[in-house]
């Protein structure tokens, strides 16, 4: 996956799959690990690794809710 170099270039977060959105976020921790980048840089690349964490938190709530919900439906067949 290459790095994109603006902000028009970046896929909408709302659209990522989980792996996708992982990716991204495990490639823009390191970005921001070198500290070789200006200020701007940083906080742009902080903002949407923020966004991506979230999307990835996302995607788990609801796997677990799934997960949660079909457990569910087992116990209450198994009753």
């Amino acid at each position: 996956m290459t790095e994109p170099t603006t902000q028009q270039d970046q896929p909408d977060i709302s659209t990522l799959s989980y792996e996708q959105a992982r990716e991204e976020l495990v490639m823009t921790v390191k970005r921001l690990e070198t500290g070789n980048l200006p200020l701007e840089e940083s906080l742009r690349l902080w903002e949407r690794g923020e966004a991506l964490a979230d999307r990835c938190q996302s995607w788990l709530d609801g796997a677990r809710e799934r997960l949660d919900k079909a457990r569910e439906e087992t116990s209450e067949d198994t009753e």
